[in-house]
């Protein structure tokens, strides 16, 4: 029948301990238009042998996917490479993600910061502050 059981995982939100971690924004902010924010996530997608990690980034107002990326390793870089290819079609006022180390690293946030974005990050444990990338 095809049935398979649906388990976690690899975590990718685990914060490295020297980065900064930024307050989240998006509390009491009432999106009312494209571009005001965005929101990122990465994901874990098994595959017959291993599996990749899709980051995705998506508008928040319109639930559009703005740019995505897949990569075989939890490094920095295709993070840095979807947010590079989301800001050639718009640009946010904030960028809200997880305290994972990806997004938390120099290099991305200069990135975010670097196209006059603001940081934003969800609570620690706390899902529902990205719930809608988390949903996809």
């Amino acid at each position: 029948m095809g049935l398979q059981a649906v388990l976690p995982g690899p975590h990718t939100s685990r914060p490295h301990p020297e980065h900064r971690r930024y307050p989240y924004l998006l509390r009491t902010l009432e999106v009312v238009r494209a571009n005001q924010g965005w929101c990122a996530d990465i994901t874990y997608v098994p595959m017959r042998r291993g599996g990749l990690y899709l980051m995705a980034i998506m508008d928040w107002f319109s639930r559009y996917i703005v740019a995505w990326e897949l990569g075989n390793t939890l490094d920095t870089g295709f993070c840095v490479e979807a947010l590079r290819r989301a800001l050639t079609s718009g640009c946010p006022e904030i960028c809200n993600t997880d305290q994972g180390a990806q997004f938390t690293s120099q290099e991305f946030v200069v990135c975010v910061e670097g196209a006059g974005v603001r940081v934003s990050m969800d609570g620690r444990g706390r899902a529902l502050d990205n719930v809608f990338v988390e949903r996809l």
